[in-house]
């Protein structure tokens, strides 16, 4: 998988956790699913970082690891 690809993936994920269903999740679930994923990420590559790419997810960072941008 691309870089690119791993943003992607990141952005639906928060797509998702931002939805109705996602909401619906309880904390613990929402968890165990991210985990997961990050399983996957590693799988596809070994250099992956997992801290920055759950980061992004959760808003804390931008897909590059720096500041997250404001919404406009």
């Amino acid at each position: 998988m691309s870089k690119k690809d791993f943003i992607a993936l990141a952005d639906t994920m928060r797509a998702f956790l931002e939805t109705n269903a996602g909401r619906e999740m309880d904390e613990h679930s929402q968890n165990c699913l991210l985990q997961h994923m990050v399983w996957f990420c590693e799988q596809q590559n070994p250099r992956f970082m997992r801290g920055r790419w759950l980061d992004y997810v959760a808003g804390k960072c931008g897909p590059n690891g720096g500041a997250a941008r404001k919404a406009a």
